[in-house]
């Protein structure tokens, strides 16, 4: 069973290499923000307590995020493996996840860490904001997303590393060279 964690900045290509990965490898794809998306449109217990927290402007706690993603690796179980996008994005949730791997007997095969220079990143993310129409895609949000990564989220690369599951890939050129970068970490998982 391949179990891999894509992570990295804001702006890295991660929802773009997430697709080509889940097709090659057959993965089961988990996105917390659709995981969540998913569970209000089915209107599931987890999902209404979920709906009442955003509408409030809430923080979905670690807790019920775990929950979600526990009820994924539960409905799951037969599948290839799976592939982690948005998550785990704190210490905590790192520690989450792996008791959940744990319980399911699903050992984590590596977290690709997407490496791109800041500054090629801001760059990115503004181009897209020019086509995509994402509302976070100028400037002073970018920068905003960037102090919460570098604050909450970086350190879960430390986490993993500490624990030898820590894999730095190039991020940086064309898509489909980034991904074979990419295939090739995991052929020498």
């Amino acid at each position: 069973m391949l179990n891999i964690i894509l992570f990295g900045p804001p702006g890295a290509g991660k929802g773009t290499q997430s697709q080509f990965l889940r097709e090659k490898y057959n993965l089961t794809y988990l996105s917390t923000g659709e995981i969540l998306r998913e569970e209000i449109a089915a209107e599931s217990e987890l999902g209404l307590q979920v709906k009442e927290i955003i509408g409030r402007g809430g923080l979905v706690s670690d807790e019920i995020v775990a929950k979600i993603i526990e009820k994924k690796l539960s409905e799951n179980r037969d599948s290839a493996g799976f592939l982690f996008d948005g998550y785990p994005r704190t210490v905590r949730q790192a520690e989450i996840l792996d008791e959940l791997l744990a319980k399911f007997d699903m050992p984590l095969s590596g977290v690709l860490s997407l490496e791109v220079p800041e500054e090629m990143l801001i760059q990115r993310m503004l181009e897209r904001g020019k086509t995509s129409g994402r509302a976070d895609d100028n400037l002073e949000s970018i920068k905003h997303r960037f102090v919460e990564y570098n604050e909450k989220t970086h350190p879960v690369t430390d986490f993993y590393e500490a624990k030898g599951n820590l894999h730095p890939v190039n991020g940086v050129g064309e898509i489909p060279e980034i991904f074979e970068n990419l295939c090739a970490v995991i052929e020498a998982l």
